[in-house]
């Protein structure tokens, strides 16, 4: 460090920060947000800060210095975290016959509030009929919708009796189906008007539970565009952690709930979290994130205008084989974008 000038001296003390800082990030995943739950909103930023370490050994490596290593090692250290922020196309699995589809999508109540000004009902209605999911997994469902459901004979339409005012009557998951649901039920929040649904459906001679689970909201818009002042950006850390704690309680829940499944799973929803968080992972657990397998690029689900986050996630079971998956990111009917994937029966897993 002694050779270096005094301007990189002080680039290299910022590389040093930013290294700490996102070590932590790297460490935060393994930890329960209940016990830090100001610093795992740290998890969120992950993301920039890698980009961050990525333009920090791009400096180092045009002057041929050393201190390349420390963000080129941290780097190496976590490619399975980047693996989660971007990946490459790949080329998807033929079609087969026995394949089935299965998409997950907040409605955001098919726009009930007019936040956007489109005809988002027939823009929604012509997407469904035109995507064909064979399973859809719907949350902020507003049941007085005024779309045709009629090629899904089989439905699971959960009311939460939870929440306050208008929010308790409108606060609904649905779990649509073109194969017949054999059982069905809910995991209950409590004193949450979000909450996580499940049917076991009969594809052919095999079943498949599948979750739609709505983690706690975070509560800020991915529309804001106002300027954020201290006491503003105090109450929306404050905010978040709040959330952060109840969304790992709701997600040990789920865990805890898969675990009597003997069934192949595949967890739908929005978890309003990243894929860096103790959250995901306590959901995932040990099943393949479809976007992982088969996505490619960023993965945006909830576009933030400056900030492209994934909090919505199809999850499946390792004894299912991942065939393609897609995040419709031209489709703008709602705060969140839909995702699908296309999935069989892996018939080489015993």
């Amino acid at each position: 460090m002694k050779n270096l000038s005094w301007f990189n001296k002080f680039i290299f003390l910022l590389n040093m920060v930013l290294t700490l800082v996102t070590f932590v990030g790297y460490v935060l995943p393994f930890l329960a947000p209940k016990l830090f739950p100001l610093l795992s909103v740290l998890t969120l930023f992950l993301p920039t800060l890698l980009i961050f370490n990525c333009l920090f050994v791009f400096y180092w490596a045009i002057q041929l210095k050393r201190q390349i290593l420390l963000s080129g090692i941290l780097l190496l250290i976590g490619m399975p975290f980047i693996s989660k922020f971007y990946k490459f196309s790949r080329e998807p699995i033929p079609v087969d016959i026995t394949d089935f589809t299965v998409m997950s999508y907040n409605v955001r109540y098919f726009n009930l509030y007019d936040w956007i000004d489109e005809d988002v009902e027939k823009n929604i209605q012509e997407f469904f009929t035109q995507k064909k999911p064979d399973i859809l997994c719907i949350q902020e469902y507003y049941i007085k919708n005024k779309l045709d459901f009629s090629e899904y004979p089989h439905q699971y339409i959960f009311l939460n009796d939870e929440g306050e005012g208008n929010k308790r009557k409108r606060m609904a998951q649905a779990i649509f189906s073109k194969f017949p649901i054999i059982n069905k039920g809910d995991i209950d929040f409590e004193n949450s008007s979000n909450a996580a649904i499940y049917a076991d459906v009969l594809i052919g001679k095999d079943t498949v539970r599948v979750y739609n689970i709505h983690l706690q909201s975070i509560s800020i818009s991915s529309d804001i565009h106002e300027e954020v002042d201290q006491s503003k950006s105090e109450i929306i850390f404050y905010r978040i952690s709040k959330a952060f704690k109840k969304q790992q309680l709701q997600a040990e829940l789920i865990k805890e709930h898969k675990k009597q499944c003997t069934f192949p799973i595949v967890i739908c929803g929005d978890m309003n979290n990243s894929a860096f968080s103790y959250v995901y992972r306590s959901v995932r657990g040990s099943l393949l994130d479809c976007f992982e397998e088969k996505g490619s690029g960023l993965g945006s689900t909830y576009p933030y205008k400056y900030y492209p986050a994934r909090i919505d996630y199809i999850f499946a079971d390792k004894r299912l084989k991942i065939k393609s998956f897609e995040n419709f990111t031209g489709f703008v009917n709602s705060d969140h974008l839909p995702i699908m994937s296309r999935l069989s029966f892996d018939t080489d897993v015993n």
